[in-house]
């Protein structure tokens, strides 16, 4: 599997008001919101470029007052979980 590396400057890095551990998890949890808000990825991609559960990014959804996507594919999934469920 191939991936992509995002390099930035140290001086940028060290410019972003959080402890400089924090910061790679924050960057990909703030791309995800903005390219999710902007419908560049899927509910599931963007949760999971964040490292979140659907409940977490859900959640973070809301704290952000950013709108959820929910289409008809999405609500069929629902559907047949909750039947599997009964």
């Amino acid at each position: 599997m191939s991936g992509f590396e995002l390099e930035l400057p140290d001086d940028l890095v060290m410019s972003i008001k959080l402890p400089r551990e924090e910061i790679p998890a924050r960057l990909k949890r703030e791309l995800a919101l903005r390219l999710y808000d902007k419908g560049l990825l899927s509910f599931g991609k963007a949760r999971e470029l964040a490292g979140m559960t659907k409940w977490e990014f859900s959640k973070l959804l809301g704290e952000e007052d950013i709108l959820r996507h929910y289409d008809l594919e999405e609500l069929s999934e629902d559907l047949k979980v909750l039947e599997e469920l009964d």
